[in-house]
C-alpha cells in the first residue's frame, strides 16, 4: 500500500482514496501496471463510462485469461495446503497445479467443453476444486460451485440454469468426526441436470480408489490426458463464475462476474488492502458453496500459498483450526464474525497454546465484528496483528469496506473504504450522511459489477436489486455509518432494519450490546407489526449452564438501555433452542419475521437447519 502510495504522488490513505475515486481511469490503469496483469494485448484504456453505472466498459481491448494470472509462480513454490479435521495432509506446487489444471482442461475439451460452457463442482474446499475452476477458466467456460452439504434440490436450483456440460462431486465429506456419503443425493442431482456430458467423481481422500464404476460417472484422476496448457486469450468482460444469493425467501439469484472485473478487484484487495505476497499463507474458513472461496481462490494471482481446510472447524475441537495455522505458518487468517465468536465463548486463546508468530493479519466477514471480538482478539490472538473486518459480498465478489496495513484498528469498525469503490452512505432522499447510519450506496462504477443474473434475458431483477432504490446509484442492502475518521460501521442489512416508533435500527447495533454478555451466545431481533407499529422481539441462544431468568432479561435491557438507547430495548425477550441460518453460516432475520407474521418460508432449501424454524412457526399465536 505505501509503495502504490508513492508512486501514485500521495501522502495518505483519505488523499489516495480520493483520487481513486476521482480519477478512476487513471487509477485503474496504473493498478493494472502495479500487480502486472498478464495480457495477450494491453487495454486501450480503463474505463469508457456509460449513461448507466453498470454498462460502464472497462479495460476495452485487453485480452488475458484469469487462470493464467494465476499459475505464473515458480514450479517449486507451493500453491496448495490441503488440511482436513481427520488429519490428512497434501500439498501442490505450483508446477504440479499447472500440470493438473492442464490434464483436466483436456478433458474437458475432448468433452467438447468450449468457451462460454458452463461447468459445476459439487464438491468440499479441496484442491480438486481448485484445477476444475483453473481449468474451465483456461478454456474460457464458466465455473460455479456448491458444497455438499447442501441438499439436491438446493444444488438443483443454482445448477439447473447453468445447464452445466461437466460435474465434479465427492462421493463424501467430513464434518464433526463424521464420513458422510454423497452418493445417493448424486444420482438426484444429475438426474436433475439433462445438459450433463459427464460426471466426475473425487474420492475421499485416502480412501481406497473405487473398484465397481458408477454408469456414467468416471473418476477425476482417469479423466483428461497430458497435453500442454493453453490459456485462451479472452476480454475483460468474459463470463468467469457464476455465484448465488443466499435464496431464503426463493430461487437464489444467479451472479453472473466478469473475469477481469474478479482478477483486478481481489489483486487490489490482497496486495494492497491485505498486503499479501508471494511468501504468505493464506488461509479462510469458507466452503465452496460462499464467496469468500473465490476470494481465497483469487489470492494464488499474489504467487502466495493456500491453505484449504474441510471439516467442522471445532473438530476435535476448538483450537483445531489455530492448531493447523501454526503448524503450516499462516500468516492471513481469515473466518467469519460468529467464528471469533465462538472462539471467544469456548474460551479458547490461540496466541498462548500455539507458535502464531507467522500470523500477521485476522480477516473478519460474513457478519459485522462486535467490539468485544475486537477486544478479544487482541487480547488472546495476537496483540500486534492487523484485524481488518471486510464487507462487500456475492453482488460484487470483493469488498466495498476493508483492510489497511497502513492505518490502525479501531474496535467496532472497519479501517477504511476500498480504493476505487465510491462508497457513500445516503438518507432516504438520497443524501449523503456522515457519522449518522443511513443506506451504503456506491456512487460510480466499478470493474467487478455483475455481468448481471442468469434468466434475466432484460435485466429487469439486476436493475431491480440494485439500482431501482437511488437511480444511476448501486445500493448494497447494508445499513451503515462512515465515521469521523473514514472507517466503516455496518449495522445490518437494510431489509432487517428495525423501526420503532419511526426509527430506524441496525439489528447489528443490538448484537454487539447483547452478545458481549457472558450469558448469551447469540442473538437474533426482528421487527414485528404490532398494534399500529414496530416492536421489537429479542431471541437468545443462552451460553452452557445458564437458565433463563427474569433477572436475565432485565439484565439484557439494562445492558442495551445504557450501551445503546431506550429504543433498543426489545418488547418481548424469547429464549430460542436454535436460531435458522443459511447454508452460508449467516443468521436468517428473515426467515423469522416471516413466520411471526404467519406468513411461509419461500425456500427452505436455503436454511442449512430448517428443523429451527419448527419452535419460531410455533410463536405466532403466542405474539399475536
Amino acid at each position: 500500500m505505501a509503495q502504490f502510495m508513492r508512486q501514485a504522488g500521495h501522502s495518505d490513505y483519505a488523499a489516495l482514496h480520493r483520487w481513486s475515486v476521482d480519477s478512476p481511469e487513471e487509477f485503474w490503469m496504473r493498478l493494472w501496471r502495479f500487480c502486472g496483469i498478464r495480457s495477450s494485448s494491453p487495454p486501450k484504456a480503463a474505463l469508457q463510462p456509460a449513461e448507466r453505472l453498470q454498462d460502464a466498459k472497462w479495460f476495452a481491448g485487453a485480452r488475458l485469461n484469469f487462470a493464467e494470472n494465476l499459475l505464473w509462480q515458480s514450479a517449486s513454490r507451493t500453491a496448495l495446503i490441503y488440511r482436513d479435521e481427520s488429519g490428512n495432509r497434501s500439498e501442490t506446487r505450483y508446477g504440479e497445479l499447472r500440470a493438473q489444471v492442464a490434464r483436466v482442461a483436456a478433458g474437458l475439451a475432448d468433452m467438447g467443453v468450449r468457451k462460454g460452457d458452463s461447468v459445476a463442482a459439487w464438491m468440499p474446499n479441496r484442491p480438486e476444486t481448485v484445477v476444475l475452476m483453473l481449468a474451465a477458466a483456461s478454456l474460457g467456460a464458466v465455473f460455479s460451485s456448491c458444497s455438499p452439504d447442501f441438499g439436491a434440490h438446493a444444488v438443483l436450483e443454482r445448477f439447473r440454469p447453468l445447464k452445466p456440460k461437466i460435474l465434479l462431486a465427492a462421493d463424501g465429506y467430513f464434518w464433526r468426526g463424521q464420513r458422510l456419503d454423497c452418493r445417493a443425493k448424486l444420482e438426484e442431482i444429475r438426474s436433475g441436470l439433462p445438459n450433463l456430458k459427464a460426471t466426475l467423481l473425487a474420492p475421499h481422500p485416502g480412501r481406497a480408489r473405487p473398484e465397481r464404476r458408477l454408469a456414467g460417472i468416471s473418476l477425476l484422476d482417469d479423466f483428461g490426458e497430458d497435453r500442454p496448457l493453453a490459456f485462451e486469450p479472452l476480454s475483460f468482460d468474459h463470463p468467469l463464475c457464476v455465484v448465488f444469493s443466499s435464496g431464503t425467501t426463493g430461487p437464489p439469484k444467479c451472479i453472473v462476474h466478469r473475469a477481469g472485473g474478479a482478477l483486478i478487484q481481489h489483486l487490489k484487495e490482497h496486495r494492497l488492502h491485505i498486503g499479501l505476497a508471494d511468501a504468505d499463507t493464506l488461509f479462510y474458513l469458507t466452503t465452496c458453496g460462499w464467496m469468500m472461496w473465490n476470494w481465497l481462490v483469487g489470492g494464488l494471482a499474489t504467487g502466495c500459498a493456500l491453505l484449504l481446510y474441510e471439516g467442522s472447524p471445532l473438530h476435535p475441537d476448538s483450537g483445531a483450526l489455530w492448531s493447523i495455522a501454526a503448524e503450516e505458518g499462516v500468516s492471513v487468517f481469515g473466518a467469519s464474525a460468529a467464528y471469533l465468536k465462538a472462539m471467544e465463548n469456548a474460551g479458547e486463546s490461540p496466541g498462548a497454546r500455539f507458535d502464531l508468530s507467522s500470523l500477521r493479519t485476522l480477516l473478519s466477514t460474513g457478519a459485522p465484528l462486535a467490539p468485544g471480538s475486537y477486544d478479544y482478539a487482541y487480547r488472546e490472538i495476537g496483540e500486534d496483528i492487523m484485524l481488518a473486518s471486510i464487507a462487500g459480498g456475492t453482488d460484487l465478489l470483493g469488498c466495498f469496506a476493508t483492510g489497511n496495513p497502513m492505518l490502525g484498528v479501531h474496535r467496532g469498525e472497519m479501517q477504511c473504504r476500498a480504493l476505487g469503490m465510491a462508497v457513500d452512505v445516503f438518507d432516504r432522499n438520497g443524501r449523503p450522511l456522515r457519522e449518522r447510519a443511513g443506506e451504503l450506496v456506491c456512487t460510480r462504477p466499478f470493474p467487478s459489477t455483475p455481468l448481471g443474473f442468469l434468466n434475466d434475458p432484460g435485466g429487469e431483477k439486476y436493475q431491480r436489486a440494485y439500482f431501482e432504490r437511488f437511480p444511476g446509484v448501486w445500493a448494497h442492502g447494508d445499513f451503515a455509518e462512515i465515521t469521523a475518521r473514514g472507517g466503516v460501521i455496518i449495522h445490518g442489512r437494510s431489509d432487517a432494519v428495525l423501526n420503532p416508533r419511526g426509527v430506524r435500527i441496525g439489528t447489528a447495533e443490538i448484537y454487539r450490546v447483547v452478545e458481549a454478555l457472558d450469558e448469551v451466545e447469540e442473538a437474533l431481533a426482528v421487527g414485528q407489526q404490532y398494534e399500529g407499529d414496530t416492536r421489537i422481539i429479542l431471541f437468545l441462544c443462552l451460553a452452557e449452564n445458564t437458565e433463563p431468568s427474569e433477572e436475565l432479561n432485565g439484565k439484557v435491557r439494562n445492558a442495551l438501555r445504557r450501551h445503546a438507547s431506550p429504543r433498543h430495548v426489545p418488547a418481548r425477550i424469547i429464549i430460542a433452542p436454535d436460531l435458522p441460518r443459511t447454508v452460508n453460516g449467516k443468521i436468517s432475520e428473515r426467515a423469522v419475521r416471516e413466520l411471526i407474521h404467519g406468513r411461509g418460508i419461500g425456500n427452505l432449501e436455503a436454511l442449512a437447519n430448517p428443523e429451527s424454524l419448527d419452535f419460531f412457526t410455533r410463536l405466532e399465536t403466542q405474539l399475536a
